[in-house]
């Protein structure tokens, strides 16, 4: 039985593999696209759900945007999505009062079989894999290990907003953990907030990044309206690649913080635009 901690904390995920069956050109910043894509099949089952994620400030939706093969597309700053390829999609919601999101999701896509129409084509689900889990387990989890290894790879644009609309072009640690500190904390049951200083992460962990994989974007994320009554495309700046974190000097209450926050990432994303296929994650957590 869920405790009440377990019952307000949950932490859903759902992986999608997708497949189509003419080609047909996506941008090359697909994130803003699927995204706008969901809010269409999210409107279509519930108005309520698909405003709510449209105004929300916590940005509970995490998608990554489309993973797989892609070709040249036909038009300037597009990529071709082609048949008998296999796409993966991952959404990932954070805010227990935005579960009727990912339920609205699944039950579109999965349930009720509707495809993902994009501009210029549409992708159908092939099948799909859910996870859940909460706060509170993370923490359980972390307070077994002795002095981990956390690698986190980053696989889409990383876009973290340090001061104003200026994004880090890094994997810092402070500006990374800092991150998803905020995220946690707006998510999590008050009794499971974590209290550790940008300071304090910055003096116990050490970046270990791995330089050949790493590479920076500008991607698109929104559309804004303009004087004239048109729009203007927005851009943000991010990194993608891998790096390992380690820990030197630290607490068993920082390091098993800061390992219940790498694994969080996957649920969360990291930085901004995480909605929009920006901050996606997966974290591998080695044991010394």
């Amino acid at each position: 039985m869920e405790t009440q901690s377990e019952s307000t904390s949950r932490l859903r995920r759902i992986e999608l593999t997708l497949r189509v069956d003419e080609r047909f050109d996506v941008p090359q910043s697909d994130g803003y696209s699927v995204y706008s894509a969901l809010l269409a099949l999210l409107q279509s089952a519930d108005d309520e759900v698909s405003q709510r994620v449209h105004d929300s400030e916590i940005g509970s939706l995490h998608t990554s945007g489309l993973r797989g093969p892609f070709g040249d597309g036909e038009r300037s700053y597009h990529k071709q999505i082609l048949p008998n390829k296999e796409y993966t999609l991952s959404l990932g919601v954070t805010d227990p009062n935005d579960e009727a999101i990912f339920e609205a999701l699944v039950s579109g896509l999965v349930f009720a079989d509707e495809p993902l129409e994009l501009t210029h084509g549409q992708l159908q689900v092939e099948s799909f894999e859910s996870e859940n889990t909460f706060h509170e387990t993370l923490l359980t989890e972390t307070n077994k290990l002795d002095d981990p290894t956390i690698e986190m790879t980053f696989q889409t644009a990383t876009c973290i907003e340090e001061a104003g609309s200026v994004t880090t072009m890094f994997p810092t640690r402070g500006a990374v953990f800092g991150s998803l500190l905020g995220k946690w904390n707006n998510t999590a049951p008050d009794e499971l907030a974590l209290d550790v200083g940008r300071d304090t992460l910055i003096e116990s962990v050490i970046e270990k990044p791995h330089a050949r994989s790493y590479d920076t974007h500008s991607v698109l994320v929104n559309r804004v309206d303009d004087p004239d009554g048109g729009t203007q495309p927005l851009f943000r700046q991010g990194f993608s690649g891998t790096c390992a974190y380690a820990f030197k000097n630290a607490s068993e209450s920082v390091m098993n913080a800061v390992t219940a926050l790498a694994l969080f990432a996957e649920y969360s994303g990291v930085g901004s635009a995480v909605a929009r296929g920006c901050g996606q994650v997966s974290t591998d957590v080695n044991k010394q």
